[in-house]
């Protein structure tokens, strides 16, 4: 499917929308990494929120305090989520198992 032709300015307007959703997902990450925001806050909002529902569980994973790639993929894999699972794939058991994880 061919992406369809956009003026300068629908361009212009896209760019500033991509940039500001960017922007906005970089922001959560960091408050996950300084500990402000906790991955049952995350999970919370995720049914309201769409900026929240499409980020990816890895990078949420990984921003946690204490949790590096190698064990963020572990909990992944311990919970069966696939790599590319954004937060707003994520199902009952898979939440359950991530919180579980991270509680012991």
């Amino acid at each position: 499917m061919a992406l369809p032709t956009m003026t300068a300015e629908q361009r212009s307007e896209a760019l500033a929308k991509a940039a500001a959703v960017r922007k906005a997902r970089s922001e959560l990450i960091d408050q996950i990494r300084k500990g402000s925001v906790s991955l049952a806050e995350v999970l919370k909002r995720a049914d309201q929120e769409d900026l929240v529902k499409k980020t990816k569980v890895a990078a949420v994973i990984k921003a946690l305090p204490g949790i590096g790639p190698v064990k963020a993929a572990k909990l992944m894999d311990d919970a069966e989520i696939p790599v590319d699972r954004r937060i707003g794939g994520l199902g009952s058991r898979q939440r359950a198992a991530l919180l579980d994880a991270l509680a012991h």
